[in-house]
């Protein structure tokens, strides 16, 4: 069992964090493979990947990852640029799906497959407070907005994946110290340097985030406070609801991205005690009562913000 990280040789951030890594050392040589440059760590059962193709697009790479070095893979991570319309300086992470979109199965505008998630990996919240952590200890705080994100674009893939991201233009994306952080922050948790890695355990809290916008202001603020575990963060966008008429229950594809949120993230934390927290604000009334009922259904608990810090 690997844990594979994928970069793309036509983002320059990614190729800025792909050799971001490569320096921190470890790697073996480059083997060229059919699918893209692969280099194998020697301490960890880590794969370092270069590919042409566009991260976004590369939808199954897991899977011909596999085929092509009969490893099994256990984990994706993507480096990536970020980009925002604000353009502002970011550290940030994310879970990938594009579950509110419609028609179902349609390819999705930035990759993926309308209403489909890719389970998250476990990694999701250590990752993120570690990043915090270093990220302010080398004072890239003062420059860069240090967040994480709701879940959304591609690529399709079936093993729990992450993106890893540095934004939001140019000027950002070719940061060495903005990518050096991110390396030193994903050897750590792999345990690249001789380190103990950071693992799942079952019976841990897995909290899964609803509502609010793309960059989960209340979520967030709970998983840096804390130590729990992160699945999908569904912002408000990706929970479409068409209103009522009368005492129907809401129509919408709200319904569909929930159910197919929670049903990844339990793939993704085998033995979690899976938990939602909402953004109540966010919601009109009978929304948040429509999201608690079918939350009943899913065997999902409600955990308010003062029950976690």
């Amino acid at each position: 069992m690997v844990t594979l990280l994928l970069a793309s040789r036509g983002d320059v951030a990614s190729v800025n964090l792909h050799d971001a890594v490569l320096r921190l050392g470890g790697w073996g040589e480059a083997v060229e493979m059919e699918h893209g440059t692969v280099r194998t760590h020697s301490q960890r059962p880590a794969h370092l990947l270069l590919i042409d193709q566009l991260h976004i697009k590369a939808d199954g790479i897991d899977a011909i990852h596999e085929e092509e070095t009969g490893q099994t893979v256990d984990e994706v991570l993507v480096l990536s640029r970020h980009v925002s319309a604000s353009q502002t300086p970011a550290l940030t992470l994310h879970a990938i799906g594009v579950p509110g979109e419609t028609p179902h199965g349609e390819p999705g505008q930035a990759g993926g497959l309308k209403g489909a998630v890719v389970p998250p990996s476990p990694r999701f919240a250590p990752l993120y407070r570690a990043m915090l952590d270093l990220a302010r200890a080398r004072g890239l705080d003062e420059e860069f907005d240090l967040t994480l994100e709701a879940t959304h674009h591609g690529p399709l893939l079936e093993r729990p994946t992450l993106y890893i991201e540095i934004g939001s233009t140019i000027e950002q994306w070719e940061r060495r110290e903005a990518a050096d952080v991110w390396a030193e922050v994903i050897s750590r948790n792999l345990g690249l340097s001789g380190q103990p890695p950071v693992e799942w355990q079952p019976g841990g809290d897995v909290m899964i985030g609803l509502g609010g916008g793309h960059y989960a202001p209340r979520h967030k603020a709970v998983l840096s406070e804390s130590e729990l575990w992160a699945g999908h963060i569904l912002a408000n966008y990706a929970l479409p609801f068409e209103e009522p008429d009368g005492d129907s229950a809401p129509a919408g594809a709200w319904r569909h991205s929930l159910e197919v949120s929670v049903r990844a993230t339990r793939e993704a934390f085998p033995g979690g005690n899976l938990f939602a927290h909402l953004d109540r604000k966010s919601f009109k009334a009978w929304q948040r009562n429509a999201i608690l009922e079918l939350l009943s259904e899913l065997d999902v608990p409600v955990r308010r913000g003062r029950e976690l810090n």
